[in-house]
C-alpha cells in the first residue's frame, strides 16, 4: 500500500468515457493535450466525426473504442482492447457517460428510473471494475466519477436524472474511502450548465396529468436561464486534469454556470426552507425567492 496523500503522475494513460461530445470530448481533447495517452469511448464510431476533427485542429490524438457504458459486455471488450494495448495499465479513468432525464415522480415509470440508473450509475461501476484492479496492485489511479450539480440539489421534475446523481455521488464518496489505503484518488466533478448535446436532447415534459405544469416551467426556467449563460466545456476538462495532477487534492470540484451558487445556497438552507421554496405558489414570488436563496436570477432572461 502507499501514502494516498502522496502526488500522481501529471502525465499517463486516461480513459474517458462519452467522449463524443460535450464534457467527454473536451477533457479527452484537453487532457491528450497536456500529454495524456486518451482513450475515448464511444457508443459509435460513426458519431464521432467531430471528435476527430477538434482533436486534429488541436493537434493531439484521442484513440477511439466503441464501447456501450449500459453493456456488460461491450465494456467487458472495449476495455479488454484498452488494456491489451496498454499492457494492463490505466491511471485515468474518467466516468463521463450518461444520459438526462426529465419527469415527476408520480408519473414517472419504474423503468425509465432503472434505464437511467444503468447508464447513469452502473456503467460507472461497469468501467471503475475494469480498472480498479491493476491500479490497486500498482498501488496508484485515479477516478474521476462526473456527477452533476443535481447531484447536491434535488431539481425540480427531473427525479430520475437526480436520483441517479445522487446515487453516483453515494458510489465515489464511498469508494473515495475504500481505495484510499491503495493510493487511488477519487475526485468527484459536479457541472452545472455546461455547453453539451444532452441539454437539447432533455426537452421532455411528461406531464400526463397536467397536475405539475408549474415544476415543469420552473425548471426549465432555470436551464433557459442557465444556457444563455452555459460554460464552454473545456473547463470542466481544465477542472478534471487539476483533480488529477494537483497534489492537494479534494473529493468535489463545483465547475460551470450555477454549480456553486446552487450547491453552497442548498446547503445554507434549512431543510424545511427547501421545502418552503417549493410550496410557494406565483412563479414571480417563487423566482425571487429563488435568486434570495441561490444569488441566481433565472428571471432575467437574454
Amino acid at each position: 500500500m502507499t501514502d494516498a496523500s502522496s502526488p500522481l503522475v501529471t502525465t499517463g494513460i486516461a480513459v474517458v468515457t462519452g467522449a463524443n461530445s460535450g464534457i467527454g470530448r473536451a477533457t479527452a481533447i484537453h487532457l491528450a493535450a497536456q500529454g495524456f495517452v486518451v482513450y475515448g469511448t464511444v457508443r459509435s464510431l460513426d458519431k464521432a466525426a467531430k471528435l476527430g476533427v477538434m482533436a486534429e485542429h488541436a493537434g493531439v490524438e484521442v484513440r477511439l473504442v466503441e464501447l456501450d457504458v449500459a453493456s456488460d459486455s461491450s465494456v467487458a471488450a472495449g476495455f479488454a482492447r484498452i488494456l491489451a494495448e496498454t499492457h494492463g495499465v490505466v491511471d485515468v479513468l474518467v466516468n463521463n457517460a450518461g444520459v438526462g432525464g426529465n419527469s415527476v415522480v408520480e408519473e414517472c415509470p419504474p423503468q425509465m428510473y432503472l434505464d437511467i440508473m444503468n447508464i447513469n450509475l452502473c456503467g460507472a461501476v461497469r468501467c471503475q471494475q475494469q480498472v480498479l484492479p491493476g491500479m490497486r496492485k500498482r498501488g496508484r489511479g485515479t477516478i474521476v466519477n462526473i456527477t452533476s450539480l443535481v447531484g447536491r440539489l434535488a431539481a425540480l421534475a427531473q427525479s430520475p436524472y437526480v436520483t441517479s446523481k445522487w446515487a453516483l455521488e453515494g458510489l465515489s464518496e464511498e469508494l473515495a474511502q475504500e481505495v484510499a489505503p491503495f493510493g487511488i484518488r477519487v475526485a468527484i466533478i459536479e457541472p452545472g450548465i455546461t455547453k453539451s448535446a444532452i441539454f437539447a436532447k432533455n426537452v421532455d415534459a411528461p406531464n400526463q396529468s397536467g397536475a405539475y405544469d408549474v415544476a415543469y416551467r420552473r425548471m426549465f426556467q432555470m436551464y433557459a436561464a442557465g444556457l444563455a449563460h452555459a460554460t464552454d466545456p473545456f473547463e470542466v476538462g481544465k477542472v478534471v486534469h487539476h483533480a488529477i495532477t494537483t497534489d492537494q487534492p479534494k473529493l468535489r470540484y463545483a465547475v460551470s454556470w450555477g454549480a456553486k451558487e446552487l450547491i453552497d445556497g442548498r446547503a445554507a438552507m434549512t431543510d424545511e426552507q427547501w421545502v418552503a421554496l417549493g410550496a410557494i405558489a406565483d412563479d414571480e414570488d417563487y423566482y425571487a425567492e429563488f435568486a434570495d436563496k441561490f444569488g441566481l436570477d433565472i428571471n432575467d432572461l437574454p
